[in-house]
């Protein structure tokens, strides 16, 4: 997994969790469920509430629901929808055929459940491929979004400037410590469309700074031969969401009207080949951990002071559920998360 710039709901549960499939004695219907240890959310109540408040006023057909929460005196237990379809990326190398239109119709069902949170007043603010996951193994299965550990809910006294998210997708206005909207959830959006359609991400370099450099400048390019055969609609689509200036990147709704995603300009040439390569060179699980320095972002982020950022007034101690240090998830199987049988009534 790619490090995150603060610490975020999903990496506590992570480290301490078990997730649990379980069926409904009643109805026989599989859940996932999370069981939390209270102990391990002691100092981070607010990251928790956050994200609760956040999953109980979402109902969406492409965002993963919480459908019930129970707790006793030690654990805290999320019940979620199940998702069983996989991750992004592993579906697009598994397919034997991959066009524009296919990654159009993705961002469409992306762009209509983000477009459906922003009109609720909530940013996501960690949206990236790993987010994404299909809902079952059949072959028109629809993506959906997971993992809110990172969102807010917009308020009237609240300016978001807490720097959050995964570098590789995140906005130049969150690393540059500006204050921000949900036009950082269109930036990633713009993101994933490009890293669809060639298979490896605009922004990369060995050098953390440097990296952070070309994110803050918005500096990217289509490069030959990956590009080659990509529709100049789809380059227009991602320029007007990967565009610097916030004021004037593409809101959702615009973006779902582009012709790109809303008319007949996307292609229907194989690009399997091409992308998928890309994909398993430039993600695969053993370098998900690699692809960006967590210290370097560290320092990165100190050097900007954004170590004791907080959002909305200034306060005397930190609330905010992205105040902390920063970690780096380790897989699965590493961080303590198993996946287990139950029944619950």
């Amino acid at each position: 997994m790619q490090s995150h710039i603060c610490e975020d709901v999903h990496q506590t549960f992570g480290a301490f969790s078990e997730v649990v499939l379980a069926e409904e004695k009643r109805t026989h219907r599989l859940v996932a469920i999370k069981c939390i240890p209270k102990k391990a959310l002691e100092g981070k109540e607010n990251s928790i509430e956050n994200e609760i408040a956040v999953l109980h006023k979402i109902k969406h057909a492409n965002i993963v629901s919480l459908e019930d929460i129970f707790e006793n005196k030690t654990h805290l237990y999320l019940v979620m929808q199940l998702v069983s379809g996989g991750e992004l990326f592993d579906r697009i190398v598994e397919k034997g055929f991959y066009t524009e239109k296919d990654a159009s119709k993705l961002i469409q069902q992306i762009l209509d459940a983000v477009k459906y949170l922003h009109d609720m007043g909530i940013v996501h603010r960690d949206l990236k491929p790993e987010n994404l996951l299909y809902y079952s193994m059949d072959e028109d299965s629809k993506i959906m979004i997971s993992d809110f550990g990172l969102s807010k809910i917009e308020g009237s006294d609240s300016v978001m400037s807490t720097a959050c998210g995964t570098p590789g997708y995140v906005a130049p206005e969150v690393l540059a410590q500006k204050p921000y909207s949900k036009a950082v959830d269109c930036w990633s959006i713009g993101v994933i469309a490009y890293i669809l359609l060639c298979g490896y991400p605009p922004f990369y370099d060995e050098n953390d700074a440097k990296l952070f450099e070309q994110i803050l400048k918005a500096e990217y390019e289509f490069d030959s031969p990956y590009w080659d055969d990509i529709s100049d609609s789809a380059k227009d689509f991602i320029i007007h969401l990967m565009e610097k200036d916030p004021r004037k990147r593409y809101a959702c709704e615009q973006a779902l009207q582009h012709p790109w995603i809303a008319g007949d300009t996307a292609l229907d040439k194989n690009i399997h080949e091409s992308v998928s390569a890309q994909i398993k060179k430039n993600f695969a699980k053993s370098k998900w951990k690699q692809a960006f320095n967590a210290t370097a972002v560290i320092r990165h982020m100190r050097r900007l002071q954004l170590g004791t950022s907080q959002e909305g007034p200034s306060q005397n101690t930190p609330t905010s559920p992205c105040h902390g240090e920063l970690l780096v998830p380790e897989d699965d199987e590493e961080n303590g998360e198993h996946l287990t049988q139950g029944q619950f009534s």
